[in-house]
């Protein structure tokens, strides 16, 4: 079976984007709109891999990240932020929130697949 991918992002566009550039690659997806959708989604789907989205409405991502991170069942999830307001500071702040990765939007495909790849790689059993 494919790694299991969950997406957490608010944006239509942008979901349907990270969706299709996964499924060619042979990952299997799930979406989640906001934080708190994410953080159920990845109790109950155990994802090899979590694209977060850091400005979203409900709960944002870098809040979602620290409750995802502390949590015993998703520790050891990898989580990869990725932000369209890419400011001075911001991959530092996910880092610290415990994102093991970060992208900024617009994403550049060959480096976010390849991202993606590495993570899901890193943390095969």
């Amino acid at each position: 079976m494919g790694k299991i991918i969950l997406i957490v992002e608010d944006a239509p566009l942008n979901m349907k984007l990270f969706r299709e550039l996964l499924q060619v690659n042979g990952y299997a997806t799930f979406e989640a709109e906001n934080g708190e959708q994410g953080i159920e989604m990845a109790r109950e789907k155990q994802p090899d891999l979590i694209l977060m989205d850091i400005q979203m409405p409900v709960m944002d991502g870098l809040e979602a990240t620290r409750i995802l991170k502390s949590d015993p069942v998703t520790a050891g999830i990898a989580i990869i932020a990725l932000t369209s307001a890419a400011m001075a500071g911001d991959r530092e702040k996910a880092i610290q929130a415990g994102c093991d990765g970060f992208m900024s939007k617009p994403i550049d495909i060959h480096d976010f697949i390849e991202m993606v790849a590495r993570e899901v790689h890193e943390r095969r059993e």
